[in-house]
């Protein structure tokens, strides 16, 4: 897999990021009440949940949560006005 789909999925993170549309759960992260907190609690109840599908040996589910915290994390760096490169030049380093 190229890094294709996590670019086009964070390009769409940061068009609800500056567009709020109605309705969007991205956009709903970007304005709650506990505002980052609430995408950093998002992040420790989907990496619990990954930790559990791990132990039960669920592939489907282990996909699933994994996806999850892939998505919540796109949105934390959003969050804090970092670029999806950021993240990648740091993967890259630890080759």
């Amino acid at each position: 897999m190229s890094d294709d789909v996590l670019r086009e999925l964070f390009d769409v993170i940061e068009s609800r990021r500056e567009t709020l549309p109605e309705g969007s759960y991205t956009a709903s992260l970007f304005t709650h009440e506990k505002g980052e907190n609430a995408v950093l609690e998002k992040l420790g109840e989907e990496t619990t949940e990954l930790v559990l599908a791990a132990k039960d040996d669920d592939r489907e589910e282990i996909a699933h949560e994994s996806a999850d915290i892939v998505y919540h994390l796109l949105v934390l760096l959003s969050m804090k006005g970092m670029e999806l490169d950021d993240l990648l030049a740091e993967l890259e380093s630890r080759r």
